[in-house]
């Protein structure tokens, strides 16, 4: 039985997830954050990094509670949590698995998802778009697909145009939409690069602006509103929606 590190599941407020006419917002489901298991751990597989959870916290029955677990967790005893908690508290709209990015978790993920399907349970998937080859191995479980596309002049890092289509491609099987974070540093090129990939693949997968929570601004507002405007004459379903877990307080 594999273990695997999570740093804090919660019965989450959701983050935006637009399937054709409808979005399922606000919508409760437990999510498990994943950190890699690795005495230093990155937050993502890009640059940013950081300190290995030596525990996780795990929602009790009563509404506010949270319980300390000793890390690593394994697929056994969470599948127990999220049983137990789909139950008192459920049903839940999915199970959803968040990071960090939980496709460097893949063989953890290859066990517990077949499990949650067998239950009924359906799986969303929140992931930086970048690891096409591990989705490639779990996509059969996934139900909802969110993914990044890190536009360069919005991370400071460099492209991952490639990767973002590779990754698309297998992750269109699926209910996905595509989010990308604007900064008052974000370029239209970007934009025009990304709205490219996603009018390539299927002009319909909505795509989601989100401003930058610390950058908020009457500025920044008109500049993803332009954006906006300019993604509309290629795609059909182009939103505005804040990072909803800044919103209300959460990692």
């Amino acid at each position: 039985m594999r273990s695997n590190l999570i740093y804090k599941r919660i019965k989450s407020i959701s983050k935006t997830q637009s399937l054709g006419s409808k979005v399922y917002n606000l919508r409760c489901r437990p999510y498990s954050n994943f950190f890699s298991n690795f005495i230093l751990v990155h937050n993502c597989d890009t640059r940013f990094a950081v300190v290995n959870k030596r525990y996780c916290n795990v929602e009790t029955i009563k509404e506010k509670g949270f319980k300390k677990t000793n890390n690593p967790l394994s697929c056994k005893k969470l599948l127990k949590i999220i049983e137990r908690l789909n139950k008192r508290k459920g049903p839940y709209h999915s199970v959803s698995f968040t990071g960090g990015e939980p496709l460097l978790q893949k063989d953890f993920l290859k066990e517990i998802l077949p499990s949650l399907r067998q239950k009924g349970m359906k799986i969303y998937l929140e992931t930086n778009g970048i690891l096409s080859e591990e989705l490639r191995q779990v996509i059969d479980y996934i139900d909802f697909i969110a993914m990044d596309f890190k536009l360069p002049s919005s991370t400071g890092t460099e492209d991952f145009w490639d990767e973002h289509k590779r990754f698309l491609k297998i992750a269109s099987k699926r209910k996905v939409f595509v989010k990308a974070v604007i900064c008052n540093s974000t370029k239209l090129k970007d934009i025009k690069k990304a709205g490219s990939l996603l009018a390539a693949c299927n002009k319909d997968i909505p795509f989601v602006l989100q401003p930058n929570f610390f950058e908020l601004s009457k500025q920044l507002i008109i500049k993803i509103r332009d954006f906006q405007r300019f993604c509309l004459k290629h795609l059909s379903d182009v939103r505005i929606i804040p990072q909803m877990h800044r919103l209300v307080g959460l990692r």
